[in-house]
């Protein structure tokens, strides 16, 4: 039967190949919290141990806020935009049915890229002081530029790895996937308890500490220990898309 209005098309990332490939988005997961430092940086309690880990924090964004040119307007509705570097996980199988067996996770696994996890801070505060949900704070649209991605075996092993970010030539985050309170296989396994992991799925595995704000004219350059990078930067609002 015909559409009664033409269909988006799907959004695709690049993928570092000879033959110019490209993955298919289907769903964007995110998980919060899952740096220490990052969790004591926004007021919350780090666990100790994994004993004390509890469940991780977990969130989404839509596929067609990606931004695949590094080119992010600075969004409406906001006066407080942040940055929030991350490793982005691309998932190039389907998980079985039923919770995922972390031992099996890696397998799901395409590639890796390095993406920002922006976010209107003003009002994902104010959703939070209220009790509110707050999709508005992360799920908007250009809130998830991402690089390039570059399947597993050009990264290697990712708890020798770092995450970088930069803005206007300044270091403002650096963490080490070491320190990762749920690894990947952790996080795979934690989500398929809750969802249908898919290939074409793609999850951001939270953020170190040092997120900070984001003007209109800053450049931002995002970094998997230089394999894999992500540059960019934030055009100017229209002044009429502003709060206030």
């Amino acid at each position: 039967m015909p559409d009664v209005i033409a269909a988006p098309p799907q959004v695709r990332l690049p993928v570092r190949s000879a033959d110019g490939d490209t993955f298919p988005v289907r769903r964007i997961y995110c998980v919060g919290r899952n740096f220490a430092d990052h969790a004591r940086e926004m007021g919350a309690v780090a666990p100790a141990s994994k004993a004390e880990r509890g469940s991780p924090v977990f969130f989404c964004k839509p596929a067609d806020a990606l931004v695949v040119d590094g080119v992010v307007p600075y969004p409406r509705g906001t006066r407080d935009l942040h940055h929030e570097v991350e490793l982005v996980v691309a998932l190039g199988a389907d998980a079985p049915a039923g919770v995922l067996d972390p031992a099996a996770a890696g397998a799901l696994v395409f590639g890796y890229g390095v993406g920002l996890d922006l976010t209107r801070r003003d009002l994902q505060a104010a959703a939070k002081a209220k009790g509110l949900p707050w999709d508005t704070g992360k799920a908007f649209d250009h809130s998830a530029p991402v690089s390039e991605l570059v399947p597993v075996a050009e990264v290697g092993e990712l708890a020798t790895r770092t995450l970088t970010l930069q803005v206007n030539g300044r270091t403002r985050q650096h963490g080490a996937f070491a320190d990762l309170i749920w690894d990947v296989p952790e996080i795979l396994h934690e989500l398929s308890k809750l969802y249908a992991l898919r290939a074409g799925d793609l999850v951001f595995m939270g953020t170190p500490a040092g997120v900070g704000p984001l003007q209109p004219g800053d450049r931002f350059h995002a970094s998997l220990d230089g394999v894999v990078e992500l540059h960019g930067h934030i055009t100017a609002a229209d002044t009429a898309d502003i709060a206030g």
